[in-house]
């Protein structure tokens, strides 16, 4: 740099040791000092060409044990220049000296390096601290080993000419454990590029020369950041759109969206979204906590929601991405997560009911009820495809999520968990917990503990049964109905019927509600509650009408375990099962290049990831049409071999499904043409839990997208497509959570 600001004139030059480790950035848990940073004056200068940043960090600390050493963490890539330090209460020395210090290097490539300042410098009250430094950040991020988004651990940030991300992760400004810090940000760029942070931009002005190194440069300065686990900064040549949007309440935020040129188009339609969900919001969670909210675009596949931004991949902001489980997810986050802060390694309890307001309660808010019993069933039924029993664990051992049982469980059964504790204390505690836990905590960090504090206190009521059995302990009902009998009721003037059964949970005994669904004899549906807290429970109900059919929870209401055969059948039962059989059903003589070799190709390449005995097998279909005895199979094919896979989609699909060489019929409804393919499982019937999915196109240009998009519907039992474009998609009835009434003519007289 060609000159910096002056240090104080009582700045006691210091030698520093700094010790490479191994070790990930400190967590809450692991903090051994009081010591805590209270604000951050950043300046920094970047250079994408170059992969490089130079920075002056000014530290503001309140010294609470000057007993205790101060310890920051920066990056292994960055070196430090010079640090200053000063106590305003302390030395009166009115001189500066710079020494040169020492640097200790950990030879087994560190994670990070950390910076201790001795305890002979650090005195009660207000300490502040200069650093200057330099260095590389170029951790170009990897391709997402199982989800769709790169994780944080992914990468450790990366300035390069694609584009900046700098997170926590990336250690790019010395920082302390635990520490809550408000921000003032300065940034320096090359013309035309453009940073986004976690406030409000105040100015954008060009780089005077006593801060930066080179000329043309624009410096972006943004209002101080407010307090905050941490600082993101990202930076792109993007073209902004801001709007000035006045919620219903009176505030006023506002809207930004930072795009690529190519998708600037776009700005208005996430705007939009933007403002629809944050007037749903504000009313449930008290007022929005920042003064913007950017929508921006990454240049790696990302989903991240950070205080007043949300960072998402290209191809995403492409896709129109302003679903409730998308934006809407990322918008909740503003509250829950970026303004009430999450101890991660006490138990993530964020996600859950993150997903709980937005990717599910979002339609009970439209007034969409199909689809928010759709949602439920979708929650219920990924916990148990993707948690069996031997690899559950409980909700509040939740941390992060790095494959699909994590997401079942940090985030879809702690939705449901949510859901049952609205049930259990009522509609106006619950939301009224919810505001309080925002108000109370809005700037501090909260745990499960916290949580239950909160509602407890709220709804008056005792619930550490609740979080006792559904947070701390793994598992979930296993339920069955046993001896449902139905009696005509004697005595009365209008017909009536008692309905009468027991509940039995076999394993574990929750504590849980349990509605049943009782058909009546003439067509008439009632819904009727019932409780479980044991063994055997048992429950009479009085009807009007003889009912004839009985079903447990139908719409999904309640966390419990359901047995694999009683799901619909889909593609995510072939994902999940123990042994797995990709079957190509294709002459060998036929197109080499058809996309499902290139299919066959990909999943082999992902199973060889996976220990030798978890991995799919992958054979040839013989003209014995010979399947293997156990697991489920994914069988590829087209018009070349469609009577042996009409044989065996007879044998376990019945006549839902028929192949044609000009086309396909599903459920009765022909679909014709070259470009239809077919993607239909369906249980296998002689190994219950076990499916049988059939992926059949007409040409190799029908399976070209089929083949591309095959496990993004793992949730449908079958999916027509039609010239690459899905044209119909549902799933099959599963009914073996129905029970029929057995009639017993002797009546009951009241």
């Amino acid at each position: 740099m060609a000159s910096v600001d002056k240090a104080p004139a009582f700045a006691v030059a210091i030698l520093l040791i700094v010790v490479c480790t191994s070790l990930p950035r400190l967590t809450s848990s692991q903090t051994t000092s009081g010591n805590s940073i209270q604000h951050h004056d950043l300046f920094v200068q970047l250079d994408p060409d170059r992969h490089s940043l130079m920075a002056i960090d000014r530290l503001t600390i309140a010294v609470t044990e000057p007993q205790r050493p101060i310890r920051l963490s920066l990056a292994p890539t960055l070196h430090l220049d010079r640090l200053l330090v000063s106590n305003p209460t302390g030395s009166s020395d009115e001189s500066s000296h710079d020494h040169p210090f020492e640097t200790q290097q950990d030879s087994a490539a560190p994670a990070s390096q950390h910076i201790t300042i001795p305890t002979a410098l650090v005195k009660e009250g207000t300490m502040n601290l200069t650093a200057h430094y330099h260095g590389l950040i170029d951790d170009p991020p990897k391709e997402p080993r199982h989800l769709r988004f790169v994780t944080p651990s992914e990468t450790a940030g990366h300035i390069g000419p694609e584009g900046v991300y700098l997170s926590s992760e990336s250690q790019w400004y010395p920082d302390a454990a635990e520490s809550l810090s408000t921000y003032r940000v300065r940034v320096a760029l090359p013309a035309g590029w453009t940073a986004v942070t976690q406030a409000k931009l105040r100015t954008t002005v060009p780089c005077p020369s006593h801060l930066c190194s080179q000329a043309g440069l624009t410096m972006m300065e943004w209002n101080p950041v407010r307090p905050s686990e941490a600082l993101t900064l990202v930076a792109n040549r993007f073209v902004s759109k801001t709007r000035e949007w006045t919620a219903r309440g009176g505030q006023s935020v506002q809207l930004a969206t930072y795009l690529f040129p190519e998708d600037a188009p776009l700005a208005d339609e996430y705007l939009d979204a933007t403002a629809r969900y944050l007037e749903a919001y504000i009313p449930l969670l008290g007022p929005y906590p920042f003064e913007m909210f950017g929508v921006v675009e990454n240049f790696f596949a990302s989903g991240l929601g950070m205080p007043s931004f949300t960072l998402l991949g290209s191809g995403v902001i492409k896709r129109h991405y302003v679903q409730p489980y998308a934006l809407g997810h990322e918008i909740v986050h503003s509250w829950i997560g970026n303004a009430v802060f999450n101890r991660v390694d006490q138990g993530n309890w964020v996600e859950g009911l993150t997903t709980y307001l937005a990717n599910y309660y979002w339609h009970e808010l439209s007034g969409d009820q199909a689809q928010a019993r759709d949602q439920r069933r979708l929650m219920l039924r990924g916990y148990n495809l993707h948690v069996p029993p031997a690899r559950d664990y409980p909700v509040g051992q939740f941390t992060h999520k790095r494959d699909e049982r994590d997401n079942a469980i940090g985030y879809q059964k702690a939705a449901m968990i949510f859901h049952l504790l609205r049930q259990e204390i009522g509609e106006e505690p619950f939301w009224r917990s919810l505001k309080n836990l925002v108000v109370q905590y809005r700037g501090r960090h909260a745990d499960w503990h916290d949580v239950e504090r909160v509602f407890t206190e709220t709804a008056g009521r005792d619930l550490r049964w609740f979080f006792a059995q559904w947070i701390e302990e793994s598992g979930a009902p296993e339920l069955t109905l046993k001896n449902v009998t139905a009696h005509a009721v004697a005595g009365n003037a209008d017909p009536a019927f008692q309905l009468s059964g027991i509940t039995i949970q076999t394993g574990k005994i929750f504590r849980s509600p349990l509605p049943i669904r009782v058909t009546l004899d003439d067509g008439r549906e009632q819904l009727v509650h019932a409780q479980v807290k044991t063994g055997q429970d048992s429950f009479a109900i009085t009807l009007p009408a003889k009912p004839t059919v009985v079903e447990l929870d139908p719409d999904a209401a309640v966390i419990r375990r359901v047995p694999r055969q009683a799901l619909p059948p889909v593609l995510n039962h072939y994902v999940t099962d123990q042994r797995r059989t990709v079957i190509s059903a294709f002459p060998e003589v036929s197109d080499p290049s058809h996309p499902f070799r290139d299919l066959v190709k990909r999943i082999v390449a992902q199973e060889n990831q996976k220990p030798a005995d978890e991995r799919a097998t992958v054979i040839a279909l013989g003209t014995d049409m010979l399947l293997p005895k156990e697991g489920s199979m994914l069988l590829l094919g087209n018009p070349d071999s469609r009577t042996v896979l009409q044989s065996l989609l007879n044998i376990h699909c019945g006549n839902r499904v028929q192949l044609r060489d000009d086309g396909v019929t599903v459920t009765g409804t022909g679909y014709d043409g070259p470009g239809i393919a077919v993607l239909a499982s369906c249980h296998r019937h002689e190994s219950p839990g076990s499916v049988v999915t059939i992926a059949y196109a007409i040409t190799a240009q029908a399976a070209q997208t089929m083949a591309r998009l095959l496990f993004f519907y793992g949730w449908n039992s079958y999916v027509v497509f039609k010239d690459g474009t899905a044209i119909a998609r549902g799933e099959w009835d599963a009914q073996l959570d129905r029970v029929e009434v057995s009639l017993d003519d002797r009546a009951i007289v009241r």
